[in-house]
């Protein structure tokens, strides 16, 4: 499979880098085309691809590079599902995947993966289970997915009998075909993404592809609590499991601030230390994940209660004079920005704004009672002002974050938290959200050294 064959791969990118020299390394004639011109495009890269004889097509879509020749193309997750290649590739009978299914079906048989989807905490539940099962079962154990590792990248390490723990979204959902894990994990679902899925009825669709592949033999372990994930998984053919931070279920639930697996207690709840119920329930999620391999509570409990959070998700950064600095750039949609909100109980100065998407600021409204200013900033930055005096909250409007982060210098007083979690993406400045979150880091890191 995939060998001698002629493939497209539509778009660069980390996937389409790695499936690349993947590709190519199995004999395939391998084209990459990418929109952006080469200068924007990382030189090595672009070196090492060209080297290997790949055919780079850059800064544009050319009419009439796709044909029938083509045997496969392979779509970067980030390509909107209606790019014309996509639509043109059916209409010429061409395969259509992602770098995760390709890569997919080049493994043992025998290799084993955890796959973890939701709207929101799929990072931190990912990252959770992937140290569990790596202090379990050591270089076993492989990390890799929409979490920055594409499977492209890590498959010449796999083994047989391997595990692989993947992070899994909804664009990469897109164009799965056979892919599925042997045990599947869903945090939640929230309305995200409807810009590039169109609606949320196929949003929801794409983040269960891979529960729709599964077979009896597998796991499915869902979010008794959201009654959009228990709809949508009544028809799966694998074993359901289930986790509530709600009520006592005949999975993983709370009791008395005690985490139980089937009347089995776990842990502490106390004994977490990133925030938020949310972060419970993420534990819960990768506690039966975990349990499925027979992991000790005494691991689980171990590395749960040092783990400190992912980086630009909910981050603590830093105290300086009493006040508190929380990074979570990623929170680009509302439900996480409502997710951030309900973690403090205390004064919050909120950096809020980005891109502008049509936001619905106005669901925030139930969440923002501790919020004391508001610090509106991005493309949207107007409109959160509009919202912001709308619920009689002090607001400040700056196009850059880092002017508005000299302004909160002046409103912060002791015991207060600054919080950027802007519900909204970074596209309008930035790169990357990432890159959003870094800035808001350099400026703490300032603040101290000053």
């Amino acid at each position: 499979m995939f060998q001698n064959n002629k493939i497209l791969i539509l778009g660069m990118a980390r996937s389409g880098y790695q499936a690349a020299k993947l590709l190519i390394s199995l004999g395939n004639e391998v084209y990459l085309n990418d929109a952006k011109p080469e200068e924007k495009l990382d030189p090595t890269e672009v070196k090492e691809l060209r080297d290997l004889g790949v055919h780079l097509i850059f800064g544009s879509h050319p009419d009439h590079l796709l044909d029938s020749t083509f045997d496969y193309l392979i779509k970067n997750p980030g390509v909107p599902i209606d790019h014309q290649y996509v639509l043109e590739a059916k209409e010429l009978g061409i395969e259509v995947m992602n770098e995760v299914e390709m890569a997919y079906r080049l493994l043992p048989d025998d290799v084993d993966i955890i796959g973890i989807t939701g709207t929101n905490g799929k990072t931190t539940t990912t990252t959770i289970t992937y140290e569990i099962m790596y202090k379990a079962f050591g270089d076993r154990v492989h990390l890799a997915g929409n979490i920055g590792y594409p499977l492209s990248s890590i498959l010449k390490d796999i083994k047989s009998g391997d595990i692989i723990v993947m992070e899994c979204s909804c664009q990469q959902g897109e164009n799965f075909i056979k892919f599925h894990p042997h045990v599947g994990a869903i945090t939640n679902f929230s309305e995200a993404h409807i810009d590039f899925m169109k609606t949320y009825e196929h949003y929801k669709h794409t983040k269960s592809k891979m529960f729709y592949n599964q077979s009896q033999d597998d796991i499915a372990i869902l979010n008794y609590d959201n009654s959009d994930v228990m709809e949508e998984f009544k028809g799966i053919s694998s074993q359901k499991k289930y986790f509530s931070s709600k009520q006592e279920i005949d999975g993983c639930y709370l009791r008395n601030r005690d985490i139980y697996y089937y009347d089995e207690k776990v842990m502490s709840m106390d004994d977490i230390k990133i925030k938020g119920m949310h972060n419970v329930e993420n534990c819960m999620a990768a506690i039966m994940a975990v349990k499925e391999y027979g992991v000790s509570n005494d691991i689980i409990v171990d590395v749960i209660s040092h783990f400190k959070g992912v980086e630009h998700r909910l981050e603590y950064v830093d105290t300086i004079h009493g006040v508190e600095y929380y990074n979570d750039t990623e929170a680009t949609n509302i439900k996480c920005c409502q997710i951030a909100l309900s973690s403090f109980n205390c004064p919050v100065v909120l950096f809020l704004g980005g891109l502008e998407r049509g936001q619905k600021f106005e669901d925030l409204t139930p969440y923002m009672k501790n919020v004391k200013a508001i610090i509106a900033i991005g493309q949207c930055r107007e409109r959160v002002r509009d919202y912001a005096l709308s619920i009689g909250k002090d607001v400040y409007v700056y196009e850059h974050l880092k002017d508005g982060f000299d302004k909160t210098q002046e409103i912060v007083e002791e015991g207060d938290v600054v919080l950027l979690s802007p519900a909204s993406a970074s596209w309008d400045q930035y790169k990357e959200c990432e890159v959003r979150g870094a800035e808001f880091k350099d400026k703490v890191r300032e603040l101290k050294a000053s």
